[in-house]
């Protein structure tokens, strides 16, 4: 079995029907997967309609096992590794102005929590690595070089918990003894120091993985420069579609296309920097954001925090009342 069929067997894309209907893809039409991964959104929209995607990965891996997915959709489908955060400078690299849609799925995808070596998750012991990219530091430099003050405010800001401080002490104190080297041994110390949780609360190690992992490949502030590059590379009545796991890539994304639509009365603390005062060019077409369905969580439990949020690239001649540039077909007008 093909390394690509092996691991789009495993996968399942997070809301992809939902994600397909708001991009809208047509015949002779041109998108953009920012967040490859198995190729579920990729797939879903080659599928839909006779349009061409290209799709961005930093994973190397994700490109390496997609090399099967793009032989079968050939010429329809390109694969670049990269950021999506620089999509942008990869389509011009690629003779690209713009496209009819930008899908992004945000955080780690199935496969890289599935893979113990890859140090994502902690249901099986395995290095304490987490990075997307495979190269620069990994999160065993940063549990293990970082002071105490750093860490407990990377684990309050990205991770949220609340015992951060007691959680940041509890690694200093272990690594003064012994370098921490895997999952394993991380998520007992985070065990210990936060303490039991209620039945129905998750593993006491999740928040400060999350943390550590967003730390380690800068997920918010690659996601800031993808919204505003998704902005810059979307052709008027074109579509942006975000699925989010987590509340801090939510508000992210709520804050930056509400700016965008006019939306934001003054700066907000989280909104990205760029997004105050900016001139309208986004419709929010969906001010609350779409829930997975019951079945779906049913049938795939990590779609149970997943929220998708919807925007459309306004054209140069549209008035403040937002008209269409969609005409009835789904194409531009």
């Amino acid at each position: 079995m093909s390394a690509a069929r092996h691991v789009s067997t495993r996968h399942i894309p997070v809301m992809a029907q939902e994600v397909v209907d708001a991009l809208q893809p047509r015949a002779g039409g041109r998108y953009l997967d920012g967040t490859f991964g198995a190729g579920g959104y990729t797939t879903a929209m080659l599928d839909r309609a006779d349009c061409q995607v290209i799709a961005i990965d930093r994973d190397p891996d994700a490109i390496a096992a997609g090399q099967a997915l793009a032989e079968r959709y050939a010429p329809r489908l390109r694969l670049i590794e990269g950021r999506f955060g620089d999509m942008a400078e990869l389509l011009a690299a690629e003779g690209v102005d713009d496209v009819d849609g930008v899908a992004l799925d945000l955080g780690v995808s199935s496969m890289q929590l599935d893979e113990v070596e890859r140090g994502f998750s902690f249901r099986a012991s395995g290095p304490l690595d987490m990075r997307m990219e495979r190269n620069g530091p990994s999160a065993a430099d940063l549990v293990n070089e970082a002071d105490e003050a750093e860490l407990a405010d990377i684990i309050w800001r990205y991770g949220e918990e609340r015992r951060s401080r007691r959680v940041a002490r509890a690694i200093v104190e272990a690594r003064r003894h012994k370098r921490i080297e895997t999952t394993g041994e991380l998520a007992e110390i985070v065990r210990r120091a936060v303490g039991p949780q209620g039945r129905d609360e998750s593993d006491p190690a999740t928040r400060t993985f999350q943390a550590l992992r967003i730390a380690v490949n800068d997920e918010l502030g690659e996601l800031e420069r993808g919204l505003a590059a998704a902005e810059q590379v979307l052709a008027p009545g074109g579509r942006l579609a975000v699925v989010s796991f987590h509340s801090l890539e939510d508000r992210a994304v709520k804050e930056f296309v509400r700016a965008r639509a006019g939306r934001t009365p003054g700066p907000s603390r989280h909104a990205p920097p760029s997004a105050a005062g900016h001139a309208t060019t986004l419709r929010d077409l969906s001010r609350k954001p779409v829930l997975p369905s019951e079945a779906e969580v049913a049938a795939n439990p990590r779609a149970r925090s997943a929220r998708l949020r919807v925007a459309e690239k306004l054209g140069p001649s549209e008035n403040s009342s937002g008209t269409s540039t969609r005409n009835s077909s789904g194409g531009r007008a």
